[in-house]
């Protein structure tokens, strides 16, 4: 099969970008791929905290470590800088290097725990953090970090997994890519005592009925590699994902290019790895039949998507 040249335009999207600025209370800033601050100005957390962004050359072919100065960047345009940082927990939704190659740096440039599988603590190991900023998640127990409630579900990676398995050993950088295998995958259903929850779905991978008995008002969705799956795949994520929590809006994440990184403007993957005009056009259908908000997030912008429900 020949592989079609090029990337989608983003300017064919452009109407989707329009989840609603947050004010000065709640809000949810996207940093790119599964990147999300969720901040309500005394506490926030952060899944993955992915901000270095190496290149395609440097991932295929080198080793590949954080870049702090990309990181510190990142968390000034965050405000997660300074003497004492709001941020409670940084919580990977798995272990590939595009989700947790940065997460000891950022924990450790906070104060925040770093929250996960056994697999994200040992990316924390060997980052140098100690004993009591790592916590191991135990599944479906809800976790309580300041205004927020945290439950992991496990879940999968969208299919195919480059580097499955898990990480039993510290992963102390520079390292090959592969490395960073998957570990465990993490549903995060999220809870504010603002009576807001959310699904964050950082992958396009699931597992059948794991959501099932849960809720959330808003899904950030993951999708990368989605659009090169089947519709009967994508179709099955939506309903195991959005429809299993009743949703009624959600945001599309993890479609932009990683290699990239953040101080120029966001680009979507190319079509030899990802289409997302095809997550769009069978996304966009099945939303529209279920009265559903289908939602692109502008990034480094806090944004409040449950001002939809409205």
């Amino acid at each position: 099969m020949r592989v079609k040249p090029g990337r989608p335009d983003l300017d064919v999207h452009t109407g989707r970008f329009d989840v609603p600025p947050a004010g000065d209370g709640f809000g949810v800033t996207f940093a790119g791929v599964a990147t999300l601050l969720l901040d309500d100005g005394e506490d926030a957390i952060l899944t993955d905290g992915f901000f270095s962004r190496p290149s395609l050359l440097k991932v295929g072919l080198g080793r590949i470590a954080p870049d702090e100065h990309r990181i510190d960047a990142a968390l000034g345009r965050l405000g997660l800088t300074g003497e004492t940082s709001r941020l409670r927990a940084v919580l990977p939704v798995h272990t590939h290097y595009d989700h947790a190659l940065d997460s000891a740096v950022v924990a450790d440039r906070t104060g925040a725990v770093l929250a996960g599988g056994r697999s994200a603590v040992n990316v924390g190991r060997g980052g140098g953090l100690p004993e009591e900023q790592l916590r191991v998640v135990v599944p479906g127990a809800a976790l309580r970090l300041g205004s927020f409630t945290v439950t992991p579900v496990p879940s999968a990676h969208c299919p195919p997994d480059r580097y499955p398995g898990a990480i039993t050993e510290p992963v102390v950088p520079p390292v090959r890519t592969t490395a960073y295998r998957c570990g465990e995958a993490w549903s995060l259903l999220v809870a504010h005592r603002s009576g807001r929850t959310a699904l964050v779905q950082g992958s396009a991978g699931f597992v059948p009925g794991a959501l099932e008995g849960r809720t959330a008002d808003v899904v950030y969705l993951g999708v990368g590699q989605l659009g090169v799956l089947d519709e009967t795949y994508i179709r099955d994520f939506w309903r195991h994902t959005v429809e299993a929590v009743g949703a009624r809006e959600v945001v599309l994440i993890h479609w932009d290019d990683f290699f990239r990184p953040l101080d120029r403007p966001l680009r979507a993957l190319p079509y030899a790895g990802d289409d997302l005009d095809v997550t769009v056009r069978v996304l966009g259908r099945l939303a529209a039949d279920q009265r559903v908000g289908l939602h692109l997030p502008t990034v480094f912008r806090r944004e409040d998507p449950w001002a939809l429900l409205s």
